[in-house]
């Protein structure tokens, strides 16, 4: 049977987007579903602030009246306005390995990029950086994370065939977390503090760091990553969005904020217990019942593991010793918490300044993902 491609256009439709990769993956111990909930905010124009700046189709494959792939096609104007380029994204991207499939939901993209203007596309990208991004190359034996993106080892030789080719890399780390401090991670933030006047910020809860610090940290993450590839920063109305969605429900033992002696936010350092097994026992629903598993990693049998989410320093600090303090606050709540294991979030390749910060403690290279990019002919 021909392949036929549906544009999204129903909710019930886009149900069906989200949860393809869900049956795609049923049986495989290293997939981690998609929370339901937030890609449906994610993917819902109604409900995510970059479709301020963004524009978006979504399209379904069918054999034989079943779902064989699908693709989210992206155009984000105010990456192309910072890069100077012409591109779309394509994302959510998920197909069996089949070659008529995978040749039609891509020209299907490529179509809708150059009737758009679009010279090239690049992928896999979501909307922002705070998207899932990144095809898998390497590490298809270990678990994924609920920030990433898991895909079988003929994606990245399906795209290949196609003729893309590599744009950039990212590679993640998993790391042991020490059993004692370390003095030489307590005399440098002693230091640091001392000379530069800078302090840990002391906090009861997550909710009062987001009414304190909540438009600060999203700022200072537009400011720290705005030469990463693909960068385009937040929006006010992003940030408010970030704001309210993530930081009242974190654990502020995971959470350290580093200011200067006016209390200006400088430098800072996110961390989360994994909820890939919580994720997996629900898959990827809150409802019926897979908030309980939510709710009990959160606050009940928290896991010994850990997924570093982000880091950002303010550029001129960062050569001062902030991160020192950084780290020196949550070790010591990680071996306090009994944490064994922290799995990085994907770190860009050459962003050597951000892999060196982890040089210290035992660690392993255990997976490598790709943005492919190819050029649109006319």
């Amino acid at each position: 049977m021909a392949v036929e491609i549906v544009k999204v256009s129903t909710k019930k439709q886009l149900k069906k987007f989200i949860r393809f990769n869900y049956e795609l993956y049923k049986g495989n111990p290293y997939f981690v579903p998609e929370l339901f909930e937030d890609t449906m905010g994610t993917l819902r124009k109604d409900r995510n602030a970059a479709f301020e700046f963004c524009d978006a189709d979504y399209f379904l494959a069918y054999r034989d009246g079943k779902i064989v792939g699908r693709i989210a096609a992206i155009i984000n104007t105010r990456a192309n306005e910072k890069w100077n380029i012409k591109a779309a994204r394509f994302g959510w991207v998920d197909f069996i390995d089949d070659n008529e499939v995978v040749d039609a939901l891509f020209a299907t993209a490529e179509t809708w990029a150059r009737e758009r203007g679009m010279t090239e596309i690049h992928g896999p990208l979501g909307f922002t950086d705070f998207d899932p991004e990144g095809m898998l190359i390497e590490g298809f034996d270990r678990m994924s994370t609920m920030a990433t993106i898991y895909n079988h080892p003929y994606y990245p030789k399906q795209l290949e065939r196609l003729g893309y080719v590599k744009d950039v890399d990212w590679v993640e780390f998993m790391f042991k977390v020490p059993k004692e401090k370390w003095e030489k991670a307590e005399r440098v933030s002693a230091i640091v503090e001392r000379k530069y006047g800078m302090r840990i910020v002391k906090a009861k809860s997550c909710s009062e760091i987001a009414k304190r610090y909540g438009d600060a940290i999203f700022n200072l993450c537009n400011e720290s990553y705005s030469g990463l590839y693909g960068f385009s920063p937040l929006t006010p109305k992003q940030i408010k969005q970030f704001v309210k969605m993530y930081l009242p429900f974190a654990d502020k033992r995971l959470l350290s904020l580093v200011v200067d002696k006016d209390d200006n936010l400088v430098a800072l350092g996110i961390s989360v217990f994994s909820l890939a097994d919580a994720l997996r026992k629900a898959k990827g629903r809150l409802f019926p019942f897979g908030w309980w598993y939510m709710l009990k990693t959160l606050f009940i049998k928290q896991p010994k593991r850990l997924d570093f989410l982000l880091a950002a320093v303010k550029p001129e600090y960062q050569s001062k010793g902030a991160f020192a303090m950084i780290f020196n606050e949550l070790l010591g709540h990680y071996i306090e918490m009994g944490i064994v294991d922290i799995e990085s979030n994907p770190e860009l390749e050459y962003n050597k300044d951000m892999q060196n910060l982890w040089n210290d403690f035992e660690k392993e290279q255990h997976k490598r993902r790709r943005a492919f990019k190819k050029e649109l002919k006319s």
